[in-house]
């Protein structure tokens, strides 16, 4: 069996999935083992709700014609700096070099930014919602359980996306799922088989030398 450390390196996002569908007693149990997940104070913040046949086809029907928020969401801080702004840069310029979409091409761009809204074709789409009354610490405990629900699915040969796309169409997408009203989307992830022959999923993200951003201290 898969173990952790193997989850971790075979885990990257998919954006392009089979039509093959995922049983729905695998999914209850993701979802419900990634709620082992650790949380301050045993808070355990988050609100998660799995779509998927009619249920998924509906929202991606009513994405068509979705708004943004009037507000939009901070998904990075403003003027983005080193080391930060290149890693950001040189990931989209991969991403969209992967399927020939060049740079001057604000269509092709556009156009694969909208795939986020059919959950790249995936046959589970998953929100992850939170009070918003909670705070940055309870933020970082949905990051705990997102992380555990894609190792999660890793382990079981599944692929996953996690997309902070939808935090742009929460207002939307809090009413079309009739979130409780202080609910807001946190973010979304896909979920389902890879396609391996997708251009797009042979491509991987970088990951910065451990030197970079790690010291340790008083060790022998």
């Amino acid at each position: 069996m898969m173990n952790v450390e193997q989850a971790m390196q075979q885990r990257h996002s998919v954006r392009a999935f089979l039509p093959q569908t995922v049983d729905t007693t695998l999914v209850r149990d993701l979802l419900a083992q990634a709620g082992q997940a650790a949380s301050g104070g045993n808070l355990q913040p988050w609100r998660v709700v799995a779509l998927a046949g009619q249920s998924l086809q509906e929202l991606r029907q009513a994405m068509r014609g979705a708004t943004p928020n009037s507000d939009p969401a901070l998904v990075y801080p403003a003027a983005l700096w080193e080391p930060y702004r290149s890693r950001r840069f040189e990931n989209g310029e991969d991403l969209y070099r992967s399927i020939g979409i060049d740079r001057e091409d604000k269509k092709g761009r556009l156009m694969q930014l909208a795939q986020n809204t059919q959950m790249f074709g995936a046959p589970v789409g998953i929100f992850i919602a939170v009070d918003k009354r909670m705070v940055h610490a309870q933020w970082v405990d949905l990051g705990i359980y997102l992380q555990s629900l894609m190792l999660l699915a890793t382990q079981k040969g599944l692929a996953t996306c996690a997309q902070g796309f939808w935090r742009n169409f929460s207002d939307f997408v809090s009413r079309h799922l009739a979130l409780p009203e202080d609910y807001q989307i946190a973010f979304g992830m896909a979920l389902g088989y890879e396609d391996s022959s997708a251009p797009i999923n042979q491509w991987r993200s970088s990951r910065a030398d451990v030197g970079d951003w790690c010291e340790m201290r008083g060790f022998d």
